[in-house]
């Protein structure tokens, strides 16, 4: 599954936000982000599909937390265009201080 595909989700990217300084069990999420049980149970289901988040048994719960493998690789195939953007905003920058007077 893509992970740019995944990701493209709102509530997905929300539990990743919530993920990304913590692990956490379903009910955590749910009190968190204030959605339902059975929709974060299916966009983990979707994200631990996609190799972007694990869980663990502990007790009764699952505990899930975020693979770094998969944001690694997508990093990596950003790194590109990070060097286009910085090209642009330093042009803007040049641009803007063109502008300014003393």
């Amino acid at each position: 599954m893509d992970v740019l595909e995944v990701l493209a989700e709102p509530a997905r990217r929300r539990i990743v936000d919530a993920l990304l300084t913590r692990e956490a069990s379903v009910g955590d999420l749910v009190s968190a982000l204030g959605m339902s049980q059975p929709a974060v149970s299916k966009h983990l289901r979707v994200l631990r599909e996609a190799g972007l988040v694990s869980a663990r048994a502990h007790a009764q719960q699952r505990i899930y937390r975020l693979e770094p493998g998969p944001f690694r690789e997508l990093d990596a195939w950003l790194t590109p265009f990070r060097s286009l953007w910085t090209r642009h905003l330093d042009a803007l920058e040049r641009h803007l201080l063109e502008g300014e007077t003393p």
